[in-house]
Order: C-alpha cells, then structure tokens, then sequence
C-alpha cells in the first residue's frame, strides 16, 4: 500500500495492497503453468514481502522461511513519508558511510547486510530457491553478487525490480561463480504494468 501512496517505505512495514495481491497471483499461476518449483520461499519478515510469499508458496506448494536479513534499507526518518516531504531535508551528497535519513542505514551498511544474506542463502543444500525481498537490498545482494563495490551519491549500477518482477541467477559452488540469466522479468504482468 506504500507504494501505491508513493511514500518513502522502507522498514516501515506496510500490507499488502490488493493489486499487489493480485500481481502475485499471477506470478503464482505463470510459475505454476511453466512448471517451476522451489526447494524453499526465503522471505523479508516486512508484511508485504512475506505476504508475496505466502501467495506464491502456497500455490507451488513449497515451504516459507522468514529471514530479516532480507528486509528492506532502513531508511530512518524517511520511512512512512512522502518524497515531497523529504526534499527539502536531502543533503546535496550523500557519501557511503552516512546514514540515509539521519538514522537509516548506510549504503555501506546495506551492501554488508546483503553480503550477510548472500552468505545465509549458500548455507542451505544446493536447490531451487525464491528470495522475496525489496529492491535496495536486491540491488545491494546484486553488487556483491557480481563483485560491484557502491560508492557515494548513490553512483554506480541500478538495476530495476518492478513489483513480482524477478531476476534469475545460478550459483557455481565448485567455482563460486556467480551467471545472472535475467533481471527485471515481468512476462507475468499486463502490457500496462511492465
């Protein structure tokens, strides 16, 4: 629902929305059809992560996980409000180590976090995996995942997460090497949405 209000949401822990729902059912069904399987949903414990979750899990049938590590940037003071309230309160530079919304967390912070994440998720038996989570700490997970190190000002890659949109990756564990197969997937969407 915060992102429907277009509000700065964070670890703020907003439901659902009802379009969100149903833009996971049809991730659900597309899944479904194709055929995929998860060894385990891993899942941010924010409301509208898990709920994602708790859609796309029980229509394939595979378990649930709650795993903070995979929540959301805290972005301190900003959470809950609305870009056009914090525009004025940005600073003109925002270097790695400051925190975002004077009590958030860093992008260096963020970047750690989803190296944590990372590492949590390789402890698991090799299988088919689904991480519902957010996209600053996916873009974060991204980073460390191909070996990008974030810089101030929010420089560098971003890479786009519509909502239920997914990207694809398989991990090499003899080579620890990493292949990205697809980023930003949202065949399951309508035209209107993508």
């Amino acid at each position: 629902m915060g992102n429907a209000q277009g509000l700065h949401q964070g670890q703020a822990d907003f439901p659902l929305s009802p379009r969100g729902q149903e833009q996971a059912r049809l991730l659900q069904e597309r899944w479904q059809k194709e055929g995929r399987r998860f060894d385990l949903v891993i899942s941010s414990t924010l409301a509208r992560a898990r709920q994602t979750a708790e859609i796309i899990a029980q229509g394939l049938g595979a378990p649930i996980e709650l795993d903070s590590n995979w929540m959301e940037r805290d972005n301190g003071q900003l959470s809950g409000l609305h870009p056009d309230q914090t525009r004025a309160s940005r600073p003109p530079f925002i270097h790695l180590y400051q925190p975002i919304g004077q009590t958030g967390e860093s992008q260096w912070e963020l970047y750690l976090r989803a190296g944590q994440a990372i590492q949590s998720l390789l402890e698991h038996t090799p299988g088919q995996y689904l991480v519902v989570s957010h996209g600053a700490i996916l873009n974060m997970a991204l980073y460390a995942i191909l070996g990008i190190t974030p810089s101030a000002n929010f420089i560098g890659p971003r890479f786009r997460f519509q909502n239920t949109s997914f990207a694809t990756l398989t991990y090499h564990p003899g080579e620890h090497r990493w292949t990205l197969l697809g980023i930003n997937d949202t065949a399951h969407l309508p035209e209107a949405e993508r």
